[in-house]
């Protein structure tokens, strides 16, 4: 079988990541399922990134909010919360960023080398509510 590179696709095109039973497959954990070699899952994406997304626990809500907008699955949610970003798969886009509605967010972007200790070193405080007059 010869595989298309990215730029051959039709825009708008429907990418099937399992080898079989795609029903069957969505319904298994993702450790469990049996990827296309060509899929996101196998093929990681994760060296286009420049930042990525920092997690703290402190200020999230388990809204899901980030993990049902991930394009790429990157989301960790182990015992019904977020417990992390799967940076072998995430490529840095930032719409798990975007869509966290905390204050302060709980997912922010940092540079793709700053360790998680210093990203928390410099989260922002909680914004005060401004009152209208």
């Amino acid at each position: 079988m010869e595989y298309k590179g990215w730029n051959e696709f039709e825009a708008g095109s429907v990418l099937f990541p399992f080898e079989k039973e795609g029903v069957g497959m969505a319904q298994k954990h993702a450790n469990d399922r049996e990827y296309r070699p060509d899929s996101s899952y196998k093929a990681s994406v994760a060296h286009w990134r420049v930042e990525k997304p920092i997690f703290n626990t402190e200020h999230c809500i388990n809204c899901y909010f980030c993990w049902v907008y991930c394009p790429d699955s990157s989301i960790l949610v182990r015992d019904e919360k977020m417990s992390g970003v799967d940076y072998v798969h995430c490529k840095g886009c930032g719409v798990c960023v975007e869509v966290c509605p905390t204050n302060p967010k709980s997912l922010l972007m940092f540079n793709n080398y700053e360790t998680d200790e210093v990203a928390l070193s410099k989260w922002p405080a909680k914004e005060s509510k401004k009152k209208d007059k």
